[in-house]
């Protein structure tokens, strides 16, 4: 029998006398916005109906058919298969709706869409490369068909707050990277969702006779750090330069410190969480009216995702005047032991002992609401993946402590967050300032109509991934990640700032990734990370520019083609030496595009 090996090079030596390899069913060659000169060059005039529509028309039927789709999970397989169907219909309907398809093609449908996977999948989004694919890594990578710029990759272990799904989470870098693409224009085409089969201890995904992974215990931590080495080295001998954001592993921080130094690279679930939380965290200090040396945090949950947080809120006090050791006292962590101590008993996780206080008097704090009595806050934030912990108790106490209380309850789904955005603003009486992870509706309340603020990490990780593409990165710095949050905080316009918003309006996401684009980009010059050193030379607004310019933009791809085909027909019918039948055929589509009555 043969090996993966043999099989891999055996294919690759074959496969010039087949079809090109495609992932997508049409690419958008059967885009109906395609005028007859286009389709006749594609091949497919004929072989659809006949209207050219507009853009408008294109998504008033999408629209349509999403409204008939009765739950989310079914909207999403419809989206699935429009973007696999016609990419640029897809980014054009997405970015024209960014705000109300978002929530279907990412959180929190997505996790529905991950638990689900073995049962729903139709069709190959990207790769998978299992364990036992180790020492063929690079050959198998050989199999993608187009050149890739960035990638993202999970293993499956932790997706949101649903736990270890295996080789289920590929619903989630393929959400993520189709956000890069409708948030700051990465093209569809140079991205790379990439799961890793490196088993599951999900033992009722194990069983399940549809479940796609190997069945297989997750491997041991050396395992797993031999497979990472193995497939970062082959990543970027594939495709130099390559960006790598890793998402949703069960414990990030060994991944992260040993490959953010000599890679491309970094973990969205720390430095991304952490920034888009900081960006708003410092609109909500401005608003609070408290100065930042008298803030006081406590954190229901003390995971990475936390920590991480806590780490980058840290970064700002220290911005702020206060010495490293003063900004690390500004945090109370809870986990489900109670608030995390150095005397507590326990053994500590080593993320937690940064965080951890020595200054309860010996007394241990089981309870939330005991503990906002010792600590007094200013700020309650919620990573704990626990429903509803933020009750009207907590934030009443919250908003007697505080005229403008900060509550940001973080975790996802929406079924995971701490609270509700009604449930804040009448326990508060509408004094909160208030972000949370999943998206809420606005409401009315005492005749003025609020909108929460929403910590979507979409603010930020596509202006990171950009901005480390064109700059042309060899790492991606801390002094980076710090630099789109702060970035980010800067990017309302005056009418949200008036309104009191914590973060731009997404419908505005385009706009505000070129500013967090720039800022990422112009951190890594002052790093001297950058290799375009030629962006050095460009003033801001030529810089943003210059962003715009490498965008893609699925409103432009029509005219794109449209000119690429009409160059190409000109240089065709100019140039010496083709046979008269050639030349014919030439004439013959020019003539045909003029009589079609399209």
């Amino acid at each position: 029998m043969a090996t993966i090996a043999q099989m891999s090079q055996s294919t690759s030596q074959s496969r010039p006398s087949l079809a090109p390899r495609q992932l997508s069913t049409t690419g958008g060659d059967y885009d109906s916005a395609n005028p007859a000169q286009v389709r006749k060059y594609l091949g497919t005039y004929g072989l659809q109906p006949p209207s050219v529509e507009s853009f408008e028309v294109q998504a008033q039927r999408c629209l349509r058919l999403l409204a008939m789709k009765p739950t989310p999970i079914e909207k999403f397989q419809y989206l699935v298969h429009l973007r696999a169907t016609n990419v640029h219909l897809f980014y054009r309907l997405l970015s024209s709706n960014i705000k109300e398809l978002t929530p279907l093609i990412y959180t929190p449908t997505v996790g529905e869409a991950c638990v689900r996977w073995h049962e729903i999948f139709t069709q190959p989004e990207g790769m998978y490369l299992s364990f036992h694919d180790r020492g063929n890594l690079r050959k198998i990578l050989d199999n993608w068909p187009s050149n890739v710029e960035i990638t993202v990759v999970t293993d499956g272990s932790r997706i949101l707050g649903l736990g270890d799904l295996g080789v289920n989470g590929m619903g989630i870098p393929v959400g993520k990277l189709a956000l890069y693409t409708a948030c700051a224009g990465i093209r569809p085409d140079a991205t790379l969702p990439l799961t890793l089969d490196l088993g599951t201890n999900n033992v009722a995904l194990r069983e399940d006779p549809l479940y796609m992974g190997s069945r297989i215990p997750k491997v041991s931590v050396e395992e797993e750090r031999e497979f990472l080495d193995e497939l970062m080295a082959a990543l970027t001998d594939k495709w130099p330069g390559i960006v790598i954001q890793f998402e949703d592993f069960k414990n990030p921080f060994p991944a992260l410190e040993r490959y953010q130094n000599t890679y491309t690279m970094f973990n969205d679930d720390v430095q991304g969480t952490g920034a888009v939380i900081v960006g708003g965290f410092i609109n909500a200090i401005r608003a609070s009216g408290v100065p930042a040396k008298d803030h006081r945090a406590i954190f229901l949950g003390a995971g990475s995702a936390g920590t991480g947080v806590a780490q980058q809120i840290v970064e700002y006090f220290i911005k702020e005047g206060l010495t490293p050791e003063e900004a690390r006292r500004k945090f109370w962590f809870v986990d489900s032991n109670g608030l995390v101590t150095l005397d507590r008993g326990d053994k500590l996780a080593v993320h937690k002992i940064e965080f951890a206080r020595d200054d309860n008097n010996g007394r241990q704090y089981q309870s939330l609401s005991r503990l906002i009595d010792f600590v007094r806050p200013t700020i309650l934030m919620g990573l704990s993946t626990i429903g509803g912990a933020f009750n009207k108790d907590i934030l009443t106490k919250m908003a007697t402590l505080n005229n403008r209380p900060i509550i940001f309850p973080l975790s996802n789904p929406s079924s995971k967050s701490e609270c509700t955005f009604e449930e804040a603003v009448l326990h508060t009486e509408g004094r909160c300032l208030f972000a949370s992870g999943s998206p809420f509706p606005s409401l009315e309340y005492d005749g003025k109509l609020l909108t929460p603020g929403q910590g979507n990490n979409m603010y930020v990780f596509p202006g990171i991934g950009l901005g480390a593409i064109l700059s042309k990165t060899v790492s991606i710095t801390q002094d980076m990640i710090y630099a789109s949050a702060e970035s980010l905080s800067t990017s309302l316009n005056k009418q949200e700032v008036a309104d009191g918003w914590l973060y731009p309006d997404i419908r505005r996401i385009r706009e505000v990734s070129v500013v967090v684009t720039r800022g990422v980009i112009r951190t890594a010059q002052k790093n001297g990370v950058d290799r375009a050193v030629e962006l050095r030379e460009l003033s801001d607004d030529q810089l943003d520019a210059y962003i715009r310019e490498k965008m893609y933009d699925p409103f432009n791809e029509r005219e794109n083609v449209g000119d690429a085909v009409a160059q190409l027909l000109a240089t065709s019918s100019g140039q010496s030496g083709y046979t008269n039948g050639h030349s014919n055929g030439l004439n013959g589509i020019t003539e045909g595009v003029q009589a079609a009555h399209l």
